[in-house]
């Protein structure tokens, strides 16, 4: 009895586990969606480099919301096949988180790059695009900033604005006409490719804390489950 009981125990973990699972799917689908989004407000994405981290986030999301079925579907029905199924994909699951956090950390440096090439192309249709300057002058209000790598980028580019040496989005208290002064005192000096990176390192320590989260329970479901499908498999009844 204390092993049915203990199997009982088990299978309602399970099923728990999963329906937090299941709304983790969600968080990181809109999570994904709205990073997508706030990155095509602020800047156009030449490069696939920059938008990964909004694909990753929506793909993972996707794949989790629907293997949260297969868990708890198979703990309420005690379905030996099911649970099996849920164990094997939360299991290729994880080991592909692990590789993508390697693969991140390896190629971190490639990411200003990726910005500023995306960067560096809307600056060279910032004066024949009006989407392309909304987005460029939306990014440099934003963080503070001014070009890609720093201000001189705009040197070679028309900053649109007559008699301007930099757009108006450079400087930091905005009145028409500003970026004709480029001395330090009234415009932003540092590149938005540089600004960005360290808004990224700044929210690193909260994305590795959520990943480490996941990864936690993701260990716990795939532990549940592996337990579940003994009982099942042994042909206690968990019920």
């Amino acid at each position: 009895m204390a092993v049915d009981g203990g199997m009982k125990c088990v299978k309602y973990l399970v099923f728990i586990f999963n329906l937090l699972f299941w709304i983790c799917g969600i968080a990181l689908i809109a999570l994904g969606i709205y990073v997508q989004v706030t990155l095509n407000s602020s800047v156009i994405i030449k490069n696939a480099a920059s938008a990964a981290p909004a694909i990753v986030l929506i793909a993972v999301g996707v794949v989790i919301f629907f293997i949260s079925f297969f868990g708890c579907c198979g703990a309420a029905k005690e379905n030996y096949c099911m649970v099996t199924t849920f164990a094997v994909l939360l299991s290729l699951v994880f080991l592909v988180e692990i590789a993508a956090a390697i693969a991140g950390y390896v190629f971190r440096d490639k990411i200003q790059g990726a910005f500023q090439d995306a960067i560096t192309d809307g600056m060279s249709k910032y004066n024949t695009n009006n989407s392309s300057r909304e987005q460029i002058d939306g990014l440099q209000r934003d963080f503070h900033c001014c070009g890609a790598a720093n201000a001189t980028d705009w040197s070679k580019y028309d900053p649109y604005k007559a008699g301007n040496v930099v757009p108006d989005s450079c400087c930091k208290n905005f009145t028409l006409g500003c970026g004709k002064n480029t001395s330090s005192t009234n415009i932003y000096t540092s590149g938005c490719a540089t600004s960005i990176e360290t808004t990224l390192k700044k929210n690193v320590g909260i994305v590795a804390g959520v990943a480490l989260g996941i990864a936690f329970f993701e260990l716990l479901g795939i532990v549940f489950a592996c337990c579940l499908m003994k009982g099942i498999r042994s042909g206690y009844e968990v019920m």
